[in-house]
Order: C-alpha cells, then structure tokens, then sequence
C-alpha cells in the first residue's frame, strides 16, 4: 500500500513543473488578444487539473495566511508597516501542493517582516 502511495506521490511531483508553466502560459496569453489560443491552454489546463484533483492533489491558498514553515518555504521578507501583516504571506511565488492531506510541494512565500 505505501508502496502505491510512493509511486503515486512521485507522479504528481513530476507534474508540478507542468502545471506551473499551463499556469504561467495562460497568464501570458491572457494579455494578447488571441482568445482561441487562450481557450485552447484553458481546455487542456482544466482537464489535467481534472485529473489531479480526483487523484487527491490539492493547491494550497497561502497568501494573506500566517506563515507555517510547515507549508511554506520563505525565500524573502518585506517590511511592512502593518503589525497585522507581520508573520503573513503576503506574496506566493510559487504554489504549494497537498496530495490527499500531505505535502508533497511547499509554497515558496514573501513574508511580512
């Protein structure tokens, strides 16, 4: 059994990378005007989020949390003002990801300082 997880775990891994540039070409196409390439990223970005999701693979919503070294990896602080934003990620740099409840990618985080 903790032989399936392993292998299980070791794919959704492997499929971050991918996920992240789906992520990075929809944020770049959005801006030009050309809609049929932005739907056509959208489509295949939607179905293998699908596909990862009912596998149990869950992205976490770190920005405007407090920071949890458990979760979250700081590559940076900034100084702020705001004693309410002291100790809480104000920026995610990149995406952390759970698989069914465990973390298998910390988010990169910028952290109120």
């Amino acid at each position: 059994m903790e032989l399936l997880a392993t292998a299980s775990s070791d794919m959704m891994v492997a499929m971050l990378p991918v996920m992240d540039d789906f992520e990075r070409a929809i944020k770049a196409i959005s801006v030009s005007d050309d809609k049929s390439a932005l739907d056509g990223i959208h489509l295949i970005y939607n179905k293998l989020k699908s596909i990862l999701d009912n596998k149990g693979l869950e992205a976490m919503n770190c920005t405007g949390t407090v920071f949890d070294a458990e979760l979250h990896e700081a590559i940076t602080t900034m100084p702020t003002a705001d004693e309410a934003k002291k100790n809480t990620v104000i920026e995610e740099v990149e995406k952390g990801y759970l698989l069914k409840g465990k973390v298998i990618r910390h988010a990169k985080v910028v952290v109120g300082g």
